[in-house]
């Protein structure tokens, strides 16, 4: 059914009062234990349902639905609790009658709703859909605590619905590829959160993914790239692979909308056909294999190479998307439409020859009249167009969907439009952000977006009347993988931050709640172990600081989860070198340790522990010793967590700190409180990485020059960076290492009491850029 439809925004409606009703009464997350995204309705009753060798699962006959989704709960207990249920048709007449778990249709049921009804010698799964047959069997999975055989399930009473229809995540596999087996990993979790779009980002600058087979160059040119370090890279999805994709995300009720980027972000198909470019002159076939005027690129960023509007390019766009709608049956397709950087268009002669045969005048109107031509051919194949932002302009087309990613202020505009919208916002929806300061971060983007800054993020726009407020669908979060290079960061990036993203799609926000979620990602972390994810504990891992003081080492202990008073997560410790336990000395106060000290700690939830261990031995260089997390940043304009030496054979996420946190625009950090009274020795470790970022006019304000060497230095400014350097330190002895390299130590000059200091580097050229690693400033 079209999303948006009538019936289930009043039904949406009709949940969100009746958890308004009830909220009140009911304690949050009492019986629905370890359900997410927290169901609408809970009523709890006495008594409870054993799940134990005896309790099998009955269908109806004939209802493939219902046994798809029995069987799926079958499989999900299998793994994740050793347990083994038989599914079988539903008992007739005289059929000696077991504890048993009944699927059912019912009637005024809506879309993906359904209710579960748990009494002490049966459970009862309804829905009017095989998609609701399917969610009320993933929440009766995650009723059952995880890890034992048998269990009690509460009496309860659940009726649940969505609060809004569209509930996605964005995968890009341009940037960086990711296999088969992963996606089809990732439509898996999804479901078990009832996540249920996924928008597929198939191509980019970077690479071209899809097999497109009147097109064969897509590929065999297009899907590969050479990397800054001389390695090839690449790969794309056969016909075959995406068709079995598809298959598979049905059976999970995950959409995939498929995304190929047009205007801009096109270089990877110029390179292949390179007379659909711009700047390429004359009208020669897209089939032609003459040798592309550029490469598929291997820098980030915005690139200014788009699509030229000739008839043969969008000949060529008509069959692209003829043969993606024939592999995707989603209405929806995804053609980008943001960053579409003009300088091209704005000095072809054969645009803007096309553009006074239209009649067009304004630069920005050229994408107007390219969006309603692609979206003009897709109606015409019974499909709508999403995209962007960028494409709401004047003309668009009534049943486009906008994507906001510039905020929420798209969607707002796009619903008083009359078009319906998705919230995907930078960054408050951006997954590819860190999820906390902690040095086990993988590569992305420096800001933070925690796990509570994604569950506290509200959809709904109180400026939009009850008719406008219908055209927002509901939210997406987004995995650009420019600095993702592995399926196993991947997933560290996405999980648990989904499990929240989940929440605020599906749950009314007047039952939402953060320590109780939390209470409730307990028991999910052992399923996601229990799968081999890679799931990120940053919410509960402790983090630490470690500083020297007369008595000994202090070492102060925190999480994000212990911020809020009612949350789980309570840091216990040792000291002897033995592992953690529940038993463990609980963290209350800053420790004073004498050097020697193995000191472990982890978060915990009852008995449960909730974080990996962290470990720390406190050698001669504790509390001197501060790396590029511990310092602050100068400044935050394009901040990244990058990987010394590109990155290839670096650890994976949860390994020794290894990223470097820098801002691109200004590689810059600040130590506060530094005692210069003695004059202190600094030894710092720096790395050369590869300035490939595509920036435009901001690269010119990097500062470059003033150097005193030809490979330039580590500058020491002391309380502020414009003054005259106390220290400098020449990069020569690391200009060549692979990763990162110490530097020669210097002292630093006596001045007395404690200042900040301001470490940057002078540059003589853009490439490479340096960024630090450590620094230690001590005896």
């Amino acid at each position: 059914m079209r999303y948006g439809s009538r019936s289930v925004l009043e039904l949406r409606a009709a949940v969100y009062t009746a958890a308004l009703f009830l909220g009140a009464a009911q304690p949050l997350g009492s019986a629905s234990s370890g359900v997410i995204p927290l169901p609408a309705e809970v009523k709890p009753g006495d008594g409870s349902f054993n799940v134990g060798s005896g309790t099998v699962i009955r269908v109806p006959p004939q209802d493939r639905g219902a046994g798809d989704a029995a069987r799926y709960l079958a499989e999900l207990w299998a793994r994740t609790n050793s347990l083994t249920v038989p599914v079988r048709d539903a008992a007739g007449k005289g059929t000696p009658r077991a504890d048993a778990i009944e699927f059912r249709r019912g009637r005024r049921f809506e879309s993906e709703a359904y209710a579960i009804e748990v009494a002490p010698h049966r459970i009862t799964v309804t829905a009017g859909t095989a998609a609701g047959l399917f969610y009320g069997a993933v929440s009766l999975w995650q009723l059952l605590p995880p890890g034992s055989a048998t269990g009690g399930i509460p009496v309860q009473t659940i009726r649940d619905a969505p609060a809004y229809p569209w509930r996605g995540l964005m995968l890009d596999s341009a940037r960086h590829f990711q296999s088969p087996a992963f996606i089809r990993s990732m439509i898996d979790w999804m479901a078990w959160h009832k996540l249920n779009v996924l928008q597929w980002h198939l191509t980019d600058d970077q690479g071209w993914r899809l097999e497109i087979q009147r097109y064969p160059r897509l590929t065999s040119v297009g899907a590969w790239r050479i990397e800054p370090s001389g390695a090839r890279y690449g790969g794309f999805y056969t016909q075959e692979e995406v068709r079995d994709i598809v298959r598979f995300a049905a059976a999970r009720h995950v959409k995939i909308i498929p995304e190929i980027d047009m205007p801009g972000h096109a270089t990877a198909a110029i390179a292949a056909y390179p007379a659909l470019g711009t700047a390429i002159p004359g009208s020669a076939a897209p089939t032609a294999a003459d040798a592309p005027a550029l490469r598929v690129s291997a820098n980030w960023g915005v690139l200014t190479h788009l699509f030229n509007l000739e008839p043969q390019t969008f000949e060529f766009l008509d069959g692209v998307l003829a043969e993606v709608m024939h592999l995707f049956p989603s209405r929806e397709i995804h053609i980008g439409g943001d960053e579409v950087v003009k300088d091209e268009w704005n000095s072809s002669p054969e645009v803007q020859a096309r553009a006074l045969k239209l009649r067009i005048r304004d630069p920005a109107e050229l994408q107007a009249y390219f969006t309603q031509r692609i979206g003009g051919y897709l109606a015409a194949h019974g499909r709508r167009i999403v995209g962007w932002d960028e494409i709401l302009r004047p003309g668009l087309r009534r049943d486009a969907i906008v994507m906001s990613w510039h905020g929420v202020s798209g969607a707002h505009s796009a619903a008083l439009a009359g078009n319906d919208a998705v919230l995907a916002p930078d960054p408050g929806l951006y997954f590819d952000h860190r999820q906390s300061t902690l040095p086990t971060e993988p590569p992305g983007r420096l800001t933070v977006l925690s796990l509570e800054d994604v569950y506290r993020f509200e959809p709904h726009d109180a400026l939009l009347g009850a008719a406008r407020q219908r055209h927002v669908l509901g939210i997406q979060a987004n995995l650009w993988s420019e600095h993702i290079q592995t399926e196993a960061r991947m997933q560290w990036m996405a999980v648990p931050r989904a499990a929240a993203l989940a929440e605020v799609g599906w749950s009314p926000a007047v039952r939402r709640n953060w320590p109780d979620f939390l209470e409730r990602l307990v028991p999910m972390i052992a399923r996601y172990r229990a799968f081999g994810l890679n799931y990120a504990d940053s919410v509960f891992a402790p983090a630490a600081q470690i500083s020297r003081g007369p008595g000994g080492i202090s070492v102060t202990l925190s999480n994000q989860a212990q911020r809020d008073a009612a949350a789980p997560g309570e840091i216990r410790y040792t000291l002897d070198g033995t592992e953690t336990s529940a038993q463990s000395p609980r963290y209350a106060a800053p420790l004073t340790l004498p050097l020697g000290t193995e000191i472990r700690a982890a978060a915990y939830a009852g008995s449960e522990q909730a974080s990996r261990t962290w470990v720390k031995r406190l050698d001669a260089r504790a509390g001197l010793r501060r790396d590029s997390h511990d310092l602050e940043p100068c400044s935050n304009a394009i901040g990244l967590l990058l990987l010394p030496g590109g990155g290839e054979s670096q650890t994976e996420a949860g390994a020794p700190a290894a990223t470097l946190a820098v801002d691109l625009m200004n590689p810059c950090w600040i130590d506060r409180g530094v005692d210069l009274s003695n004059g202190p020795r600094i030894v710092a470790a720096v790395a050369a990485l590869p300035f490939n970022y595509e920036i435009g006019a901001e690269a010119a304000k990097i500062r470059v020059g003033g150097t005193r060497t030809p490979e330039g230095e580590l500058e020491i400014h002391a309380d502020g960076c414009d003054t005259p350097a106390i220290a400098v330190l020449p990069l020569a002895p690391a200009i060549n290492a692979r990763g990162a390299a110490t530097l020669s130590a210097q002292q630093l000059p006596r001045v007395p009491g404690k200042h900040d200091l301001c470490l940057r580097f002078a540059r003589p050229r853009l490439d490479p850029m340096w960024a630090l690693d450590w620094v230690e400033i001590g005896e």
